[in-house]
């Protein structure tokens, strides 16, 4: 079983009473906003590292690093092979810094687009900007509504109840 596969297993097939899952659910987020809190600090610094070394270097579990990794992945430049990725596999930490503040507001993980290291890196009008996209591209518009008596969309020239809305 991939490393992944391990984390997703733990994560959200666990067969434990709801208060154990809050638990180890409040403690991943934990390690998961320390992690962003140091990352965000240096952001010129690329990192790198194989996927045990970083768990030391942010002395974190091996699995809460892969749960890390899993989370990140979509917001980098270069994506991770974290599908088949081992304890050895080098990875990097190259994220879009605009694309991982929208992705933080998209999972509404608000302890994390909320962490003061945002103000070096994205000024407060372009994080509103951010964070309005986000939420409206999750919005769904619904379109004018057809009248039973108009003209049908389709082009047949008959009435909408006598042709598509029945």
């Amino acid at each position: 079983m991939s490393l992944l596969e391990q984390w997703r297993t733990m994560a959200y097939e666990q067969q434990t009473d709801a208060r154990t899952q809050e638990m180890f659910w409040a403690n991943y987020f934990n390690y998961e906003k320390g992690i962003y809190e140091q990352i965000l600090k240096t952001p010129d610094e690329p990192v790198k590292g194989t996927v045990k070394g970083l768990a030391e270097k942010y002395n974190v579990e091996l699995m809460l690093m892969v749960g890390f990794l899993d989370g990140i992945n979509d917001s980098l430049k270069t994506p991770n092979p974290i599908e088949t990725m081992d304890e050895d596999t080098e990875v990097s930490l190259d994220y879009d810094t605009e694309l991982l503040y929208k992705n933080m507001v998209g999972a509404r993980a608000d302890w994390l687009y909320e962490l003061p290291e945002w103000d070096a890196l994205i000024d407060a009008d372009r994080r509103k900007e951010l964070y309005k996209e986000q939420k409206l591209s999750t919005t769904v518009v619904k379109g004018k509504k057809i009248g039973r008596n108009e003209p049908c969309p389709c082009g047949s020239g008959k009435k909408y109840k006598q042709c598509c809305g029945r």
